[in-house]
């Protein structure tokens, strides 16, 4: 009995090893497939993960063009105010000053009417060269208006009248001249039109 004790237990032992392969290689086959899944999972995850990274750096790089545009426009409307201000700064000055010219010219226009010379008149004569000097140094320039093709821009038409040659929409009169400082009017020219 002893014997037959034996062969069965060694029988056992052999069923118990044989079941303990065959359980080491179900758990093998098992850990194989997990990893071929985490491993196509992973490749997967990873994939999805590259192609989010990459959109993600597509819409960061629209994001910096699109604000270096702006800065760029930015910096270029800031450079064409500070040259506008160089440029047109004196505006308010000269504009004020346009009447004091115009008086100037009134008082030259009057004294040739009625032929008076005297050393009052020199001194007005010497004033109003240094004003016309002071508003060349500065840009501003009178518009010559006479004759010229009507410019709404340019041109304040205060009467019309009716022309009997063929220079229709031409100033034939001007009341009062207009200024321009640096190609920009400050104060267009009253005048007459044909039409």
């Amino acid at each position: 009995m002893a014997k037959s004790n034996k062969k069965t237990k060694k029988a056992d032992e052999d069923m118990s090893k044989k079941k303990a392969e065959e359980s080491k290689v179900k758990v093998e086959a098992e850990i194989s497939n997990d990893t071929a899944d985490t491993e196509e999972n992973s490749a997967k995850t990873s994939e999805v993960s590259v192609e989010s990274l990459k959109s993600e750096i597509d819409q960061l790089n629209d994001k910096f063009l699109r604000l270096n545009a702006e800065y760029q426009n930015y910096r270029k409307r800031v450079e064409k105010e500070k040259n506008d201000i160089f440029k047109y700064g004196s505006e308010k000055l000269f504009v004020e000053m346009l009447p004091i010219m115009d008086n100037f010219e009134r008082a030259l226009s009057a004294s040739e009417q009625e032929n008076i010379e005297s050393k009052v008149l020199d001194g007005i004569k010497m004033i109003k060269k240094s004003l016309d000097e002071l508003f060349d140094r500065n840009g501003v320039k009178k518009i010559e208006a006479m004759g010229m093709p009507f410019d709404p821009i340019k041109h304040h038409a205060v009467m019309t009248v009716e022309s009997e040659d063929e220079n229709n929409d031409h100033v034939i009169e001007v009341f009062q001249d207009g200024y321009a400082l640096n190609d920009k009017v400050i104060r267009p020219s009253m005048v007459k039109v044909s039409h």
